[in-house]
């Protein structure tokens, strides 16, 4: 395969997508050619510094390569790591193509916005002679099981809270909820305040609270989540952004407290559950959930929004409606993933299901062995493998847990074993340093809401 004159032999493709071309083995032959040096780093919060040292060709009949190649990485560290300032360092007219890709009006707009949205930082492009030196400050957080405790979980159709004494779950509860599609801001206040009673009521006192949620969280701060998404902006700003701080205070006075992101959380209770750290999270659902803790056990801060990291270099791949960007994860491993690809497969979809009952379409034909549906799953298995590989160079995580509904059943196993496949063949070094896996009984013990009761350590405790 080729893509603006980088020649990619890819040996594992998918089924269903012929055209799919992975972007690490897109990166690795352009590598083998490219001998200038070129620098990128990224800062966020706190002077926080993500820097990648790279190479370009530097040559004009090069130049579409090497402006693709160095804005799939700009892409992949703002998506991985967040961040309001660009610093590059090397070729002058590369360095200008980002910055008119990453403004405002340029071909990525909205990550122009979005960033400087959820730092409340414009965002810039700068070019520099030297990029600063990289920073980063993990945090150790969870795993407490001390004193009365209370562990709230947001999802999008669910809420979940958890009472917890000295890590056992004394108490739990789980109620629907309609968040996605309410404006009103005192609707989720409300049932955010009527959770933790629920679980107060069970406890002798209340030493501290987590929260597990989906969004970005900066200093305990809802900076974008899709639970709010009717929610007007001024509204956002004045009602959302401390929602969490609020309620917990509200309620209980000046306690212990984090909120951090649902996909860290889920990692979190890989490693309570594994016994052991480096865990990279993945749930498949409505989109691609994920979340990190590292080698030392922290969580790292970082956005690990892979959803909207590019997996696919071709020219061809599918849009994301909200990004407006192609090849990002949320197409490939999501309920969008199976979606697109039941066509191609030969199953036609009623269009007036939701996407999720379109996925349960699918996953029922699965069930009952549909070789339609088993090229689904075997693709979007075959996709897996090259991504983990390529997010394997990002995180060098030891243990990956695949969750979510696109993982459930027979297709989640499928798509697990292709994976496999596909990286002990193409990635033989990845396959024997990680280890892919689907959730055990004793994750599901630990239970999301439970970990996140387990965040806050207690002052004094």
């Amino acid at each position: 395969m080729n893509h603006l004159g980088i020649e990619v032999t890819v040996k594992n493709v998918p089924p269903l997508d012929p055209g799919f071309i992975p972007l690490n083995l897109y990166n690795q032959a352009f590598l083998t050619g490219a001998k200038e040096p070129f620098h990128v780093a990224v800062e966020r919060a706190s002077g926080q510094m993500a820097v990648y040292d790279t190479f370009v060709y530097g040559t004009k009949d090069m130049f579409d390569a090497d402006v693709y190649y160095i804005e799939r990485l700009v892409k992949t560290i703002l998506w991985m790591k967040g961040g309001f300032r660009v610093y590059l360092a090397g070729n002058e007219a590369i360095c200008g193509a980002i910055r008119a890709i990453y403004a405002d009006g340029g071909q990525q707009d909205f990550d122009f916005h979005f960033m400087a949205h959820v730092f409340e930082h414009p965002f810039e492009v700068v070019r520099v002679d030297k990029v600063p030196a990289a920073k980063d400050s993990p945090q150790r957080i969870g795993g407490h099981l001390d004193g009365c405790r209370i562990g709230f979980d947001a999802g999008g159709s669910d809420r979940k809270v958890s009472a917890v004494i000295d890590g056992e779950s004394v108490y739990s509860e789980e109620v629907v909820w309609y968040p996605k599609i309410t404006a009103d801001p005192d609707y989720h206040y409300e049932g955010i305040v009527s959770a933790l009673k629920s679980a107060a009521a069970h406890l002798p006192r209340v030493d501290a609270v987590g929260v597990s949620s989906a969004g970005i969280y900066i200093n305990n701060r809802t900076m974008r989540a899709s639970l709010f998404l009717q929610v007007p902006d001024d509204l956002f700003d004045a009602k959302v952004k401390d929602i969490y701080i609020r309620a917990i205070t509200d309620t209980f006075g000046n306690v212990p407290y984090a909120v951090i992101n649902d996909g860290d959380v889920s990692a979190l209770a890989g490693m309570m559950s594994l016994g052991e750290p480096n865990v990279l999270g993945i749930a498949m659902g409505t989109s691609e959930a994920v979340g990190y803790v590292d080698a030392d056990g922290c969580i790292t801060g970082w956005l690990n929004e892979l959803a909207f990291v590019p997996v696919d270099a071709s020219p061809a791949a599918m849009r994301d409606e909200w990004s407006g960007d192609i090849g990002c994860g949320v197409k490939y491993f999501s309920q969008d993933g199976v979606i697109k690809l039941a066509g191609p497969a030969g199953i036609e979809l009623d269009e007036s299901l939701s996407p999720a009952q379109k996925l349960k379409a699918v996953q029922e034909l699965m069930e009952a062995d549909d070789e339609r549906a088993k090229k689904v799953y075997e693709s979007i298995g075959v996709y897996l493998g090259h991504a983990l590989a390529y997010y394997y160079d990002l995180y060098h995580f030891r243990h990956v847990l695949l969750l979510g509904r696109v993982m459930s059943g027979k297709g989640g196993d499928l798509i697990l074993a292709k994976c496999k496949e596909v990286l002990a063949d193409e990635y033989p070094e990845v396959d024997k340093a990680i280890h892919p896996a689907l959730p055990d009984e004793k994750f599901r013990r630990v239970g999301q809401s439970a970990a996140a009761a387990s965040l806050p350590a207690i002052i004094g405790g």
